[in-house]
């Protein structure tokens, strides 16, 4: 069976995405800076097909969020055996990431910095048997902004934890990606009405003083 999280993101156009404000959004916030951190959700080499067309998008986040001194996060998915999520490994036929393969690590790409954490995790949400609650209280965190992939599975998944833990969530609707552009908006109308504030790179520029079209990015992966 051919495996749907290695197909390239369904929700390729900028403009399609950006519509869902209109379609979904109920509430209207902005992240605080103070108080916020950036979780960028498995980019991955396993999924760099379906990163790609949202990548120049990540990488503005990215680098608006460091503008606006917001601390970045990193999760990545991999298993250390097939046995230690196997539930998960049945659900994909076996089809996992192995922790150790080029398909674990995350895109060359990624404008990572030494301080950044990176979360190992081996299921849909970053906080299940991470240290990731532990970074975020660390840092004084109340308010997490969601990118990265997929939209309907890790990232919905972290976000709604996020949000039963008390956490303030933002969601990003133009840089984050899956197979299909239906389950992308299923996942927006979702969180839009139970869960999360609806944000792209624009509004991000806003928070951060800068202007979106004047930060530097690149749409090219190298894995």
């Amino acid at each position: 069976m051919e495996n749907p999280k290695s197909k390239p993101a369904a929700a390729t156009s900028t403009d399609a995405i950006s519509s869902s404000y209109k379609k979904y959004e109920i509430r209207h916030r902005l992240p605080n800076p103070k108080i916020a951190a950036l979780l960028v959700i498995d980019m991955q080499n396993y999924f760099s097909a379906m990163a790609e067309p949202i990548f120049p998008n990540i990488l503005t986040t990215i680098r608006l969020c460091r503008a606006a001194s917001i601390p970045v996060i990193f999760t990545r998915h991999a298993h250390a055996s097939a046995s230690d999520n196997p539930i998960l490994n049945e659900w994909w036929n076996g089809d996992i990431i192995l922790d150790g393969t080029h398909a674990a690590g995350l895109i060359s790409d990624l404008d990572r910095e030494d301080a950044d954490e990176v979360i190992r995790k081996n299921t849909y949400s970053a906080f299940r048997n991470t240290r990731l609650e532990d970074c975020l209280k660390e840092k004084g965190v109340e308010e997490v902004i969601v990118t990265g992939v997929m939209t309907n599975i890790c990232c919905e998944t972290t976000a709604r934890e996020a949000f039963v833990r008390g956490y303030r969530v933002f969601f990003s609707t133009d840089a984050t990606a899956t197979v299909d552009l239906e389950l992308h908006e299923a996942t927006l109308k979702n969180l839009a009405y139970g869960f999360a504030y609806l944000v792209d790179c624009k509004r991000l520029g806003e928070i951060s003083g800068s202007f979106v079209m004047g930060v530097k990015t690149t749409g090219r992966i190298r894995i």
